[in-house]
């Protein structure tokens, strides 16, 4: 079988690109070893946020009375909270599928293997070996959750996000190890159901790579929800010979041992490179990742690679951008290349997480002149109306040419609300012309005008 472009891998830069290169006319293939979607559809993104949605419902059922409003006590269901995140995920992988027969994409099914010449082997489930070549092949293997010495992950005790989205009965406490996107969804999803949690993080911020005022109020919520916060800790060891694990944590004030049914380590990923042909084709690798140019190509002229197999950051969105730009490369086209500056950042816990740019402390540490601008959810009208006032939006402008540097949101929906601090970046919108864009009232978006206000004195509503 002889294609124009396969891809090698079905994930969310792997089947966008099969899609924009049957767009282009480009005769496509995309092998798939599990289920189309990749992990974002079937274990990650999608059926995490259907999961963190009951969580989401059930604390609301748990607070109507606030909202004025009488009802029974409620009781969650993981079987049904499972079942459901189950049916959303595959109801996309089924969409997946709608389009690849739509876009005339072969799909095959097995386990592909790079070979020399521009050509790939596949293995099927039933052991069956077929050999396909393309003109171009693009690497889209995406990644795992990583393994730490510390934390032998067993599938039962100690646990990936995989195990975390279908545990067949409900833990009654679980030590969480790593706050960053997957840590923290965790931790809310399962504090909110009613496990007792305890979020272990190694630096000194929950949510590192956020701006450090963001961290903080995380961190708050996050206590006032209920769930310990370890900072400056590290798991050293779990026993898990007894009933449950006990969880060796090392922090500045010295050793202690906390007893719980589950560990969850969501402690980062790795890229799944291993097995797939890299060494015997000759393409070239640094610290774990595939060395690519700026369109994705590799070492090996024809191979290129894009997604969580590449230096770029490891996000969904990031992964179909840069699959539709190795596409229209390979066709031909002249595709902008992708600012990596200017990619946005969510965490769906409860209070959300957005972010795009650089931090204030990132400015300052470039010698920077900046101007500040926050602006809280308290003073919003429809963050109070909502009940969601936990939260502020903060923007970073350079003092002398007014250029939007950051944007560091937490609230509720602010991962809905970032997009437009993307788009004012892109277009190199000024400080001044979004605080004369009139933001429709009462929304929460008005605190990205009001935040952009405050950083130049013109705040109104504080």
């Amino acid at each position: 079988m002889t294609y124009d472009l396969i891809v090698l891998g079905s994930g969310p830069g792997g089947y966008v690109a099969a899609i924009r290169a049957s767009q282009l006319g480009l005769k496509t293939a995309i092998v798939e070893r599990e289920a189309l979607g990749g992990i974002c559809l079937n274990w990650g993104c999608i059926p995490t946020k259907a999961l963190l949605k009951s969580a989401q419902v059930f604390e609301y059922i748990n607070h109507a009375k606030d909202y004025g409003i009488e009802v029974g006590a409620a009781k969650p269901d993981m079987t049904g909270m499972v079942q459901r995140s189950r049916d959303v995920a595959k109801g996309m992988s089924n969409g997946v599928q709608f389009l690849m027969k739509k876009n005339k994409i072969d799909v095959i099914m097995g386990t592909g293997k790079l070979m020399a010449g521009k050509k790939l082997e596949v293995t099927g489930a039933d052991g069956k070996k077929q050999v396909l070549e393309a003109k171009s092949i693009i690497i889209a293997t995406g990644a795992r959750s990583r393994a730490l010495p510390a934390l032998p992950q067993d599938g039962k005790k100690i646990i990936g996000y995989r195990e975390a989205m279908v545990l067949p009965t409900q833990p009654k406490s679980m030590v969480v190890v790593g706050s960053g996107a997957i840590g923290s969804e965790f931790a809310y999803f399962y504090n909110a159901i009613g496990t007792k949690v305890t979020l272990v993080e190694f630096m000194p911020n929950i949510v590192p790579v956020e701006d450090e005022e963001v961290s903080k109020q995380l961190e708050k919520s996050f206590k006032k929800q209920g769930i310990e916060v370890m900072t400056g800790a590290e798991v050293t060891q779990v026993d898990t010979a007894g009933k449950g694990c006990k969880v060796t944590v090392k922090s500045a004030k010295g050793e202690q041992v906390i007893e719980c049914d589950i560990v969850l380590s969501a402690a980062g990923i790795v890229a799944n490179i291993e097995g797939i042909g890299l060494e015997e084709v000759g393409i070239a690798t640094d610290k774990g990742k595939i060395t690519v140019n700026e369109f994705y190509q590799t070492n090996i002229p024809g191979y290129y690679a894009i997604g969580d197999v590449t230096p770029g950051q490891a996000l969904a969105h990031v992964a179909s951008a840069e699959g539709i730009i190795c596409v229209e490369k390979i066709a031909g086209h002249h595709p902008e290349k992708l600012d990596y500056n200017n990619i946005p950042g969510c965490t769906y816990c409860s209070p959300e997480v957005a972010s795009v740019g650089m931090t204030e402390k990132q400015a300052k540490d470039k010698g920077i002149a900046i101007k500040v601008g926050k602006f809280p959810f308290s003073a919003s009208g429809k963050a109070s109306a909502g009940g969601n006032k936990d939260g502020f939006v903060k923007l970073i402008f350079d003092a002398k040419y007014g250029e939007l540097l950051g944007a560091h949101m937490i609230g509720a929906n602010v991962t809905e609300m970032i997009a437009e601090c993307v788009s004012i970046r892109k277009l190199e919108t000024t400080g001044h012309e979004i605080i004369k864009t009139v933001h429709p009232h009462p929304t929460m978006s008005e605190a990205i005008m009001e935040a952009a206000a405050a950083a130049y004195g013109e705040v109104i509503h504080l």
